[in-house]
């Protein structure tokens, strides 16, 4: 298993967006034309259709027309460095590496929806992880879904990681116990614990991720160490919804933005962070295993950028 440069990771899952967004910069910015109200309306049309939201998009133009009037700008060809400088502006420099326990194990709690690609996020950063040296143990602690285990399973002996499990039904704070003691018996450098998809409003899977976190706590005072969210990036603005509803239950500390590549709106990686100012640590940039990157602000805009 090969993982490739971050940049050419980050340049082949936004290969959708770049045609749709990219390209449609580059064009519009070589016509020749002044930067006018026809100009404007263009450029807010395909920034919004990328989805990079309202509010971000409105804060970009009037951001252009105040530079334009002020002749810090005077030409078009400037306006794809000062697209590029702003969103890298946006995205922030906070630091979005996983915060991993200065005492092993680390503990890494993963939540999500039914649908968002959880199962196979998880093995990808198991499969990322261990490519880099660490041993990872995964913990099935979804007995809420029948087959969720199997899956799992199926995707842990894919990333050539042991799995913690249970009979389907079963409860989900015994896995976690007998994860979290395996974890330490064995010592393993990186648990990653699977929840049930869930909706804020299932309180009862609520109670049970509580109940996760309060039988971890118990071995390891000071895990989870990280609270990820898998989102769904073809979903859009609904995934901005999802992030916003999760973050009131549970306190997140990072994104996995899963099937970054099936979409042609990769500039929910900016409204996500403008809205929920959650970071996005990890993206999903196809289908196989190792097509998983850390997410990287600067490598980000230059691939969404990249002519080639």
């Amino acid at each position: 298993m090969v993982f490739g440069s971050l940049f050419n990771k980050i340049k082949a899952g936004l290969s959708k967006t770049r045609s749709a967004l990219g390209q449609s910069l580059w064009r519009l910015v070589t016509v020749g034309r002044k930067i006018d109200d026809a100009f404007l309306d263009e450029l807010e049309e395909t920034l919004i259709l990328s989805d990079l939201g309202v509010a971000a998009t409105r804060r970009i133009l009037d951001d252009l027309r105040t530079k334009y009037r002020d002749r810090t700008i005077e030409n078009q060809d400037e306006i794809i460095n000062f697209l590029k400088n702003d969103l890298r502006a946006s995205l922030g420099a906070e630091t979005r590496q996983l915060n991993l326990a200065p005492k092993a194990p680390t503990v890494i709690l993963i939540v999500g929806v039914n649908g968002v690609g959880k199962t196979t996020s998880i093995a990808k950063l198991a499969a990322l992880l261990k490519s880099e040296g660490h041993s990872v143990l995964l913990a099935a602690c979804d007995t809420f879904r029948a087959a969720a285990t199997d899956q799992l399973a199926i995707w842990s002996e894919r990333a050539g990681v042991d799995l913690v499990r249970h009979t389907p039904g079963g409860d989900p704070g015994a896995v976690a116990y007998d994860a979290v003691d395996a974890a330490l018996a064995r010592g393993i450098d990186v648990l990653i614990v699977d929840t049930a998809g869930r909706l804020h409003t299932q309180t009862h899977l609520m109670r049970e991720l509580d109940k996760i976190v309060r039988v971890i706590k118990k071995k390891i005072p000071d895990a989870p160490h990280e609270v990820l969210l898998v989102l769904d990036a073809t979903t859009g603005q609904n995934a901005i919804a999802q992030a916003q509803l999760f973050g009131q239950a549970v306190p997140l500390t990072g994104l996995f933005l899963a099937k970054l590549d099936g979409t042609a709106k990769g500039g929910i990686v900016i409204a996500i962070k403008q809205q929920v100012n959650v970071p996005v640590k990890f993206i999903g940039t196809g289908e196989k295993m190792d097509d998983v990157a850390p997410f990287d602000a600067e490598s980000f805009v230059d691939a969404l950028f990249s002519k080639d």
